[in-house]
């Protein structure tokens, strides 16, 4: 097993929805970009929910979801884990909830990209700390998750009517 830790959290004070992996797969521990799997729909989705075209680059991918009011970051802090399976986590550490939550205020919904993040958070974290947050939980966006695109795509697009309030 190889010890692996996740990244700083993707946000600003503009940040209204914050959407929370487990912990980032092998080829995004590789290249330090959330979600880099080609195979996984995440940016495939988000970019759908608003009918635009996916950016080419990681840092343009960034600046869409800031621009969306969208804070991405995993609920994971350090764990063991060989390859990217969520199965394979062992003895994780949790990010700085607490902290985050005291930092960006404005954060009013906590969507998770999947069971392990969402058994992760309810198990360290729970769910009472912070009163006026909602909290949901969405089929993972991952290639090991089975589903077609368009039923992920139709679960997810969720997003855009918490969201569609703040946009200008």
């Amino acid at each position: 097993m190889s010890q692996v830790s996740s990244f700083p959290p993707i946000i600003d004070e503009g940040a209204r929805v914050l959407i929370l992996g487990s912990m980032p797969g092998v080829e995004s521990l590789r290249l330090q970009h959330y979600y880099a799997n080609p195979r996984n729909h995440f940016w495939k989705i988000i970019y759908n929910l608003f009918e635009a075209e996916t950016s080419p680059t990681y840092e343009e991918k960034v600046s869409f979801v800031m621009s969306k009011k969208i804070a991405l970051w995993d609920v994971i802090q350090n764990c063991q884990r060989e390859g990217s399976l969520d199965s394979n986590i062992r003895d994780e550490q949790v990010n700085d909830f607490s902290g985050l939550f005291q930092a960006y205020p404005n954060i009013e919904t906590v969507i998770f990209n999947g069971g392990k993040a969402y058994e992760t958070y309810k198990k360290w974290i729970g769910f009472n700390d912070v009163p006026n947050l909602t909290f949901l939980r969405l089929t993972s966006s991952s290639p090991a998750n089975t589903k077609r695109f368009e039923e992920k795509l139709r679960e997810w697009s969720v997003i855009k009517e918490l969201i569609l309030p703040f946009q200008a």
